[in-house]
């Protein structure tokens, strides 16, 4: 999804274990530092990131929160085991969730999902009712061809629960959970697929229009990064140069020191700072040239004429 955070978030991660592990060479580690600036700047100069646009963000980030102003004292029911199931209880865990509840036909496929989280545990099919009154918040997820919850089921639940808001996600297509629980009383708040999606459109309509903006900042930082590429790439004959002349202007400073040996201290330093400002003005002219058309790709001509005009050696 466009401008959902969990991908820089596996990238980070990716990165952070390649580091871990020496997996890491100097490209490498600027090609990952680059994307992860590149995300920063989409984040902060774009509304890229504003109104979510996945199912399960739209319905904790937007929906549960618009009930719920915590949910780190909040019960989560899960009826399923699928992949939105999965989805959906990672955001519910990243907002800290007290405790989780899977309910699933398959105890085995309950056991494999609550495993994957914290504070989640597998309990019977049988024992449905009992904590559809227990839970704050239900998402259901299943692939049942017909409601699995009536409103009269639903009555009887609530008559157990008593009075308290209780959130429930119906991510079921088609519905767990029929329509007229909703309608129970006030405190039922109940959202299925339909309107879930008409807030994923919306808030994808408008994230289209920052697209460009965030292409054009993609650009200015690739063409950053090449730059930073071709620039080290001369990087080893620029050294090899600078050392090369003032090698020779040390060697022939030392003989000039002998030949001279009339001068004082003073005199010689200021031969020697002469010496090495011509060395720099007469490097400047090719490094100039060189450094200019790193900005344009690796340039390889004038390295390989350099390397042949001065004898370097790599």
């Amino acid at each position: 999804m466009i401008g959902e955070p969990q991908i820089v978030s596996q990238v980070k991660e990716a990165y952070q274990r390649a580091q871990e592990h020496d997996a890491c060479g100097p490209l490498t580690h600027a090609l990952f530092q680059g994307a992860i600036r590149v995300s920063s700047r989409v984040r902060t100069e774009t509304k890229l990131s504003e109104g979510r646009v996945s199912i399960a963000s739209v319905a904790v980030g937007e929906f549960g929160k618009s009930i719920f102003d915590r949910f780190d004292d909040k019960c989560v029911l899960i009826i399923g085991a699928g992949e939105m199931a999965e989805e959906t209880l990672r955001y519910l865990q990243d907002e800290g969730v007290r405790e989780i509840i899977v309910v699933n036909r398959s105890p085995e496929r309950a056991e494999k999902l609550a495993a994957q989280f914290q504070r989640a545990r597998p309990e019977p099919l049988a024992e449905l009712d009992r904590w559809m009154a227990y839970a704050d918040v239900i998402v259901s997820t299943t692939g049942a061809t017909q409601p699995i919850v009536d409103a009269s089921r639903f009555k009887a639940v609530r008559k157990l629960s008593g009075r308290k808001p209780v959130f429930i996600l119906d991510l079921g297509a088609p519905r767990d959970f029929d329509p007229s629980v909703g309608e129970i009383d006030e405190d039922v708040f109940l959202y299925d697929i339909d309107a879930l999606n008409v807030t994923c459109d919306r808030n994808r309509k408008s994230r289209q229009k920052e697209i460009d903006r965030a292409l054009k900042i993609i650009d200015d930082e690739t063409d950053r990064f090449m730059q930073e590429v071709y620039h080290r790439a001369t990087g080893p004959i620029v050294k090899r140069l600078r050392e090369q002349w003032h090698e020779i202007s040390h060697d022939e400073l030392a003989r000039l020191r002998s030949k001279l040996s009339h001068l004082n201290e003073a005199d010689i330093e200021s031969v020697e700072r002469s010496v090495e400002r011509i060395v720099n003005k007469l490097l400047h002219p090719p490094l100039e040239a060189l450094r200019q058309e790193a900005k344009e790709g690796t340039p390889h001509g004038l390295m390989d004429a350099l390397r042949r005009l001065f004898h370097l050696r790599d």
